[in-house]
């Protein structure tokens, strides 16, 4: 066993002991996401590396505490990558975020819709549970039906089950043509357009409706073949774009590094909201449609609003099918209004009993997701 690894487990067992409680971190680029951070830090970035890559096979196993930096600039130099797009956050120029902070946080980015989760690529894994035993998952395949497909449980777990040791994931060849379409319309005339486009054979990768200046703009970048890609701009119009300049603005809006984003409202606390992509422009908060940015074809909704609107915004997000996330909390003070949506009744046992399960002591991040999970 690798000597990081057995030094992990040496730590788990140890708080098991004496029960006491652990927090799973890798780079900390997370860490602002969830309730409390409760337990001594177990640092994974010490366990590193890419266990195999099978370019042919379209997967690659990798330790959890290696960079996802690291991953991205391996798979780029063969033609791959990560289709989900998932988001490093933090310093764009000093990455620290992980492979296993990757899944445990669950974050995709602007392809999501199109393409899938993380937790959709995910084939196998390796995980550490609160006995300090090692556990494996899942392989290396796709067509693998062997009893429950756990591996994918711990994509969003944010670290309460356990030690994400180690993880296969399916990876894909980059696309060989992309292209960005421009166009000026509000938020309902988007949705609109979307839901039209999403019924016929077009390559829609991503999309997102902003506030531009002044202008209301929907942004839709198409992805797949050449032909395909070309057939789509002559089909759908709008106004096309610069791909080398249109890149980073993608980048930037899986990064959430857009001027939306880094133009807080003073005591305003960032809100994610998901809805089915056929919901209707929503006012949110008491901010109507024109201040959200929107992504995932509609399924995804961003909006400044201060905390104690939690109730508010849920209601308006459970009556149209979704549910809302306080994503970034203007101030450590708001969390108790609550990060995550609370689970009904039947829900809530089931995160208990798995979390019993994985975790029996509940040495791992008590209270990161919900009160006793």
């Amino acid at each position: 066993m690798e000597p990081a690894l057995t030094h992990l487990i040496d730590a788990i067992q140890a708080a098991t002991h004496d029960q006491r409680p652990l927090r799973v971190r890798g780079g900390g680029s997370k860490d602002f996401l969830g309730q409390a951070l409760t337990g001594d830090v177990l640092d994974t970035r010490g366990h590193t590396g890419i266990v195999s890559y099978e370019p042919t096979e379209l997967v690659v196993t990798v330790r959890a505490g290696t960079p996802l930096a690291e991953l991205d600039a391996l798979l780029a130099t063969q033609g791959q990558c990560l289709a989900f797009e998932p988001p490093h956050l933090g310093d764009p120029a000093h990455s620290t975020a992980t492979v296993g902070g990757m899944v445990a946080a669950g974050l995709s980015g602007p392809a999501r819709a199109s393409v899938g989760a993380v937790r959709d690529f995910i084939l196998g894994a390796q995980v550490v549970n609160g006995r300090g035993e090692l556990l494996t998952f899942g392989g290396q395949v796709m067509k693998n039906v062997a009893g429950y497909d756990v591996s994918r449980l711990f994509a969003g777990s944010m670290g309460v089950l356990g030690l994400l040791a180690e993880v296969s994931i399916k990876v894909l060849p980059v696309a060989p043509a992309e292209a960005t379409l421009c166009f000026e319309m509000d938020q309902p005339q988007a949705l609109a357009a979307l839901h039209r486009w999403g019924g016929q054979p077009l390559p829609l990768n991503a999309s997102c409706w902003v506030q531009d200046q002044g202008r209301s703009v929907l942004y839709v970048r198409l992805r797949g073949a050449v032909a395909a890609v070309e057939a789509a701009c002559q089909h759908m119009g709008g106004e096309r774009q610069n791909n080398a300049t249109v890149a980073a603005d993608w980048v930037a809006c899986g990064e959430q590094r857009l001027p939306f984003f880094m133009q807080a409202p003073a005591g305003a606390s960032l809100w994610r909201v998901s809805l089915p992509q056929t919901a209707p422009a929503l006012s949110l908060g008491g901010q109507p449609p024109e201040a959200q940015l929107v992504e995932w074809h509609g399924a995804q909704r961003w909006v400044w609003a201060p905390a104690d609107q939690a109730v508010a915004i849920r209601a308006a997000a459970q009556a149209a099918g979704g549910h809302a996330t306080l994503f970034r909390p203007a101030a450590e003070a708001d969390r108790p209004h609550g990060v995550f949506t609370p689970l009904a009744g039947p829900l809530a046992d089931i995160h208990r009993r798995l979390k019993a399960e994985f975790d029996p002591a509940g040495i791992f991040g008590p209270g990161r997701l919900y009160q006793g999970v």
